[in-house]
């Protein structure tokens, strides 16, 4: 027995796609100046950025097209929809990332070794242009959303550019002022490093959820002390809880009532206390009056009493 809870703003939906297409095309452009600025100066770091604003323009493209498909309504073959492009997406983002990182350290290992003359002003002049840029596409992407793995994404590339810029200005200065050639690889490997750390944490997010895990904020064992709070239910197992999409959470348990209670009663109040507490938009019940009759219960009954002590014990 179920009851589905699908919400869909179409209005807000359409307004992230066509601020992804204008990060899309904002990123576009200024890969072009900066990977020309980067072969007229002999700059490590504007190629770099360059090379890594083309990742991210093929990354925000991508990010559009999730969004856009995200949308699409359930068929037959996919009951839930497509919001799972916009993981998949994410995933996807985070991998180009490892990449362009591997890409740049190597080319700066070979610049340490055999140091190029730069033209620091062409090469300060572009990466100040592709830094406002930057800022501007952050601003036009808007906000974080935490359970948004698809414009989390696409933030990610771009706060990854921004600190490309940043990194190439600071090695354009200390060239034209002091002379330092291996700053330029140096900012380079140091932006990669940064970059680096945000692509695993999207990887692993994105993974977990690809995987069916848990939401990081909800504990099952807790999920089923709440269930227990229905009118009439006097015993839940079988407690699983996964993520379709980042903002998206479903459940699936087993409730066992009283005799003399209202299934549609408890059902209701159970699916309440789930949406209200843990934000589980979805819910499918099992509604038991007897003993549970599925072959696994015996042992998941077992993990369930374990689980529910820790959960009294914190």
């Amino acid at each position: 027995m179920t009851a589905p809870d699908h919400h869909h703003d179409h209005g807000h939906a359409g307004a992230g796609e066509r601020r992804l297409l204008w990060a899309f095309v904002l990123t576009s452009l200024t890969l072009v100046v900066e990977a020309v600025g980067g072969w007229l100066s002999g700059s490590l770091a504007l190629l770099a950025d360059a090379g890594h604003m083309f990742v991210d323009a093929f990354a925000l493209l991508l990010a559009f097209l999730g969004a856009y498909l995200a949308r699409r309504p359930a068929d037959d073959r996919r009951s839930f929809g497509y919001a799972r492009l916009e993981v998949l997406v994410g995933y996807t983002n985070a991998l180009f990332q490892f990449a362009l990182v591997a890409w740049i350290v190597v080319e700066a290992i070979g610049r340490f070794a055999r140091p190029e003359p730069i033209l620091s002003g062409t090469m300060l002049a572009i990466a100040l242009a592709g830094l406002l840029v930057n800022l501007f596409v952050l601003r036009v992407l808007g906000g974080h959303d935490h359970d948004d793995l698809n414009a989390a994404g696409a933030r990610l590339h771009v706060l990854g550019d921004l600190l490309g810029s940043l990194g190439a200005v600071a090695a354009a200065l200390l060239i034209r002022w002091r002379g330092w050639l291996w700053a330029d690889p140096a900012f380079s490997i140091l932006v990669s490093l940064l970059i680096l750390n945000s692509a695993w944490r999207l990887l692993k997010r994105s993974g977990h959820i690809l995987l069916e895990g848990t939401p990081e904020d909800v504990d099952t064992a807790q999920v089923a002390v709440a269930a227990k709070e229905g009118e009439g239910v006097v015993d839940v197992h079988h407690v699983h809880v996964w993520q379709l999409a980042g903002g998206r959470r479903l459940a699936t348990l087993h409730a066992r009532l009283a005799d003399e209670a209202d299934a549609h009663t408890a059902l209701s109040q159970v699916q309440s206390i789930l949406r209200e507490k843990f934000q589980i938009s979805h819910a499918t019940v099992q509604i038991e009056q007897r003993d549970c009759a599925h072959e696994d219960c015996g042992a998941q009954a077992h993990d369930d009493d374990h689980a529910h002590d820790a959960a009294h014990a914190h």
